[in-house]
């Protein structure tokens, strides 16, 4: 488990990002929020020097349970409470929402959720599962992020493509009217099923679209490509990435069935952008990971735009 992990649960299964304690499930907001150790409340006070100067135009966010000081902030930013979240979630998603892990990191400073949509998709032969994700930061750092990702069942490969046609992601500052802006994101969020559908029909062009062996080897070259006069560690460290794509793509187990296309090699690039191991391994590398659930993986949304143009 990652060193800023402060509290956590998930349910079932361990999720992709690897981190957490089990939990035999928590069906409600209510219950997700006790077990995610998020039953707590931000609360902001004024801001004065050692003398006793008040500093105007600042507040401090303040954890309630324990006085912990999550950041400094404007007097403008909004406080979004963890149980706001949850009741955003709650209505967002409607009847069937189950809630697979959340938690807070860096001592609170940045929480999130993670839940299951109801809905499940086969698209080209795969079962696909879309997954919600809640960003928020108390600490005044980062924009509440409200995103959909999906997951290829059979490898929990993410599939978040970056798609021209339908948006997937949401995001807000902690400024002006946050109820009005909530209400907003239904607009976009609640398109679900048309970012599946655009995402489905992606896949089929994916699908149809074959690849021979001097196309995987060029397309991995431009992914991971060899710097001007290398050292011997980058020669090595890019060597290592291709091998890395190129042996998913002609050996992962799940791709057997498939065919030789740009849906296998998306998967390939999914896999390893997903799964391997960084090269510095960070104690914060899985959080970072996870962190692109909302934000997309530019390695994937490359290997995306090169097979799909």
């Amino acid at each position: 488990m990652s060193a800023n992990v402060e509290t956590m649960f998930y349910t079932r299964t361990t999720p992709w990002h690897g981190l957490g304690v089990n939990v035999e499930e928590a069906p409600t907001s209510e219950d997700a929020l006790v077990a995610a150790g998020l039953d707590w409340r931000v609360i902001q006070k004024d801001i004065r020097t050692y003398d006793g100067i008040s500093v105007p135009g600042f507040k401090a966010n303040v954890r309630n349970t324990d006085s912990q000081i999550l950041g400094i902030v404007t007097d403008r930013y909004k406080v979004v409470q963890n149980d706001e979240a949850f009741s955003f979630t709650d209505a967002l998603l409607g009847e069937g929402v189950t809630y697979e892990t959340a938690g807070s990191l860096q001592n609170g400073r940045r929480v999130w959720i993670l839940a299951k949509l109801p809905q499940k998709y086969i698209i080209s032969g795969d079962e696909i599962m879309p997954y919600l994700v809640f960003f928020n930061a108390h600490d005044g750092s980062g924009s509440i992020k409200v995103a959909m990702t999906p997951i290829r069942v059979v490898c929990q490969n993410t599939l978040n493509l970056a798609l021209k046609t339908a948006n997937r992601c949401w995001s807000v500052n902690h400024v002006g009217n946050i109820d009005k802006k909530l209400d907003d994101a239904f607009d976009t969020l609640l398109n679900a099923n048309k970012y599946m559908n655009e995402l489905g029909k992606g896949i089929d062009r994916l699908s149809h679209r074959k690849l021979n062996d001097r196309e995987v080897a060029e397309f991995t070259e431009i992914l991971f490509p060899m710097p001007l006069a290398p050292t011997e560690i980058q020669k090595k460290n890019v060597m290592q990435s291709r091998e890395g794509v190129l042996t998913r793509f002609y050996e992962a187990p799940d791709l057997k069935g498939v065919g030789k296309n740009g849906y296998r090699y998306v998967n390939a690039v999914s896999d390893f952008a997903t799964h391997a191991k960084p090269q510095r391994e960070r104690s914060n590398y899985r959080e970072t990971l996870f962190a692109k659930t909302a934000d997309g993986n530019s390695l994937i949304d490359k290997a995306y735009e090169m097979v799909a143009a």
